[in-house]
C-alpha cells in the first residue's frame, strides 16, 4: 500500500530532531543515528516516512493486541466520537465507563469487582499503592510501606519508583523516595541464592518471608510483576505467585499484582495470574486494555478493599485521587471493542500454538555464542546477551549490546527495542503463523549478522563485572 505523503520527509526529520524530546531515549545518541519515524500502520506492520515497511516486533511497546487499523475498534471510536469525546468521571458517570467496568470485571475472578480508571500504567500503580496504604489508614492502622522486588519496574512516577527504585533510571531522584523494603525477584538464570529451579523448591521465597516478618507491622502490601518487563522479561517460576499469595495471607498484608504489561493475553492466558490460579487484592491493568489504541488503565480492587473506603463524607475516607482524562469515553469505547474481539474470536485459543511456534523458531538462538538465556512466556520473549556464556559475564550497560541486534533487525524489516543486554520480541497477539515465521526468521538472521559486532564488544569488555 503506497504512502500518501502530504509532507516532506526531511522536514519531518528536522522537526523531530529539533523539537521532540523522546521518552527513555539518550537524545545525543538518537540525533547521531538515523532514527525511524513512523507515518502509517496496517495489520502487524509499520511504514516509515520514506515508505519502508517493517514488522512491529514489540507491539508498539508491548500494547498492541489485534494489530493496527482494526475495523471493529476503528468503528467503535468513530461511533463514540459522534456521541461525545470526553466528560469527567469526578462525581458523575458516563455510559462507556459503566459498561466497560461491568464487562471488564466479567473477565476477572469474582472478588475483583471495583474498577478505578486512570490513563497510564504508572497511574494505575500509583492508585494501587494509595489504595493499599489508605485501606489500613481508614481502619486506624498506620502501615505506610510496600514490599517490592529488585529489578521490577512499575513506572516512573514517584510512588512507582519508590517500590522499584532503579539506580540506572532513577539515580537523581533516589533521595526523594521513601524507603521501602525489597526482596530479590526469582531470576532463575542468575539465581540470587545460587540454586536451580525446580530443585530449589522456590527457596528464594525465604528472603520474601524474612522481609514480611521484619516489617509485618508497617507493611500495607506486597507488589509484584508476574513477568518482569523492563527488568528483562523474566517470568516468575510456576507456583511462585501462589506461594506469595499464601505468604501475604499468613502475614496479613495485601497483594498487588501489576499486570500492565502481562494482561490481555500477553502470557498465553488472559491474565498472568491465571497460570497460578491466584487472585490478588488489587490488580493493575493498562497497555492492552484498549488494544494499543488510546491511553487508559484500570486499578481493580476486591470488595473487601472497597469496603474500607465506604463511609460518610465527614469521615474523610474517600480515595482522593483522580486524573482529568480518567475513563475517557473514546478510550473506553476502544476497550469495549477490544474485549468483544477477545470474546468473539479465537485469539486466546490460538495463543498456545503461536507461543510454541515462536519457541521452536527461536530455539537455535540458545546456541548463539553471545546468548546466555532465552526466556519466554506466551508471546513475551527476552533474549539475554552475555559477553561470556561460561561465566554469564554481561556486557556493560554503556555499550548497549542489544542495539547491535536491533540495528541488524531493522535492516531486515523488523523493528524491536532492546533493554540493555536483553533483546525483546513481543509481536501483536493477532500475528498470523506466517507473520510469526517472517518475524522470527528476520530476528534469527539479525543475531547472525550482529555476531561480529558482539564479538568485538566482548573482546573489549573482558574486565566487565558480573
Amino acid at each position: 500500500m503506497p504512502l500518501d505523503r502530504p509532507f516532506d520527509p526531511d522536514t519531518i526529520r528536522a522537526w523531530d530532531r529539533d523539537h521532540v524530546w523522546h521518552p527513555f531515549t539518550q537524545m545525543k545518541d538518537y540525533v547521531a543515528r538515523d532514527p525511524v519515524i513512523i507515518a502509517a500502520a496496517d495489520g502487524v506492520r509499520l511504514q516509515d516516512i520514506d515508505g519502508r515497511w517493517y514488522y512491529d516486533g514489540v507491539a508498539s511497546i508491548w500494547l498492541n493486541v489485534h494489530g493496527h487499523r482494526v475495523p471493529a475498534i476503528d468503528h467503535a471510536i468513530r461511533a463514540q466520537l459522534e456521541r461525545m469525546a470526553h466528560v469527567t468521571l469526578l462525581g458523575q458517570g458516563h455510559v462507556p465507563a459503566a459498561e466497560l467496568a461491568h464487562r471488564l470485571t466479567s473477565w476477572l475472578p469474582r472478588p475483583l469487582r471495583r474498577v478505578f480508571f486512570s490513563d497510564s500504567g504508572a497511574a494505575a500503580v500509583e492508585v494501587a499503592l494509595k489504595m493499599a496504604v489508605q485501606y489500613w489508614a481508614n481502619q486506624g492502622v498506620e502501615r505506610p510501606k510496600v514490599l517490592g522486588f529488585t529489578t521490577n519496574y512499575h513506572g516512573d512516577t514517584l510512588g512507582a519508583m519508590a517500590v522499584a527504585p532503579d539506580p540506572t533510571f532513577h539515580w537523581p531522584f533516589l533521595s526523594y523516595l521513601p524507603p521501602n523494603p525489597r526482596a530479590p525477584f526469582p531470576y532463575c538464570y542468575r539465581c540470587p541464592i545460587g540454586k536451580r529451579w525446580p530443585a530449589c523448591r522456590l527457596a528464594c521465597l525465604e528472603a520474601v518471608e524474612a522481609e514480611l516478618a521484619r516489617h509485618r507491622t508497617e507493611l500495607a502490601a506486597v507488589i509484584i510483576e508476574p513477568v518482569q518487563g523492563a527488568g528483562g522479561i523474566i517470568p516468575a517460576p510456576p507456583g511462585y505467585l501462589r506461594a506469595l499469595r499464601a505468604l501475604c495471607d499468613r502475614y496479613g498484608v495485601l497483594l498487588i499484582v501489576d499486570e500492565v504489561a502481562t494482561g490481555f493475553g500477553r502470557t498465553g492466558r488472559m491474565w498472568a495470574i491465571d497460570h497460578d490460579g491466584v487472585v490478588p487484592d488489587i490488580l493493575c491493568l493498562g497497555k492492552g486494555l484498549t488494544a494499543g489504541y488510546l491511553p487508559l488503565s484500570a486499578t481493580v480492587a476486591t470488595d473487601d478493599v472497597y469496603a474500607a473506603f465506604w463511609a460518610d463524607v465527614g469521615d474523610k475516607k474517600a480515595l482522593y485521587h483522580g486524573h482529568s482524562y480518567a475513563g475517557n469515553p473514546l478510550a473506553a469505547a476502544a476497550a469495549l471493542a477490544n474485549l468483544e474481539l477477545f470474546a468473539t474470536s479465537s485469539l486466546l485459543a490460538d495463543l498456545p500454538a503461536k507461543s510454541a511456534q515462536v519457541a521452536a523458531r527461536l530455539a537455535p538462538l540458545a546456541d548463539h555464542p553471545y546468548v546466555g538465556d532465552v526466556r519466554q512466556q506466551g508471546l513475551m520473549v527476552g533474549i539475554e546477551l552475555v559477553a561470556d556464556r561460561a561465566t554469564k559475564r554481561p556486557f556493560p550497560y554503556a555499550v548497549q549490546a542489544g542495539y547491535r541486534v536491533a540495528d541488524a533487525a531493522r535492516e531486515r524489516g523488523l523493528l524491536i527495542r532492546p533493554i540493555g543486554n536483553v533483546v525483546i520480541f513481543m509481536p501483536p497477539l493477532a500475528s498470523t503463523p506466517a507473520d510469526l515465521d517472517a518475524m522470527t526468521a528476520r530476528l534469527c538472521d539479525a543475531f547472525t549478522a550482529a555476531t561480529p559486532a558482539l564479538a568485538d564488544l566482548a573482546a573489549g569488555t573482558e574486565e566487565a563485572p558480573v
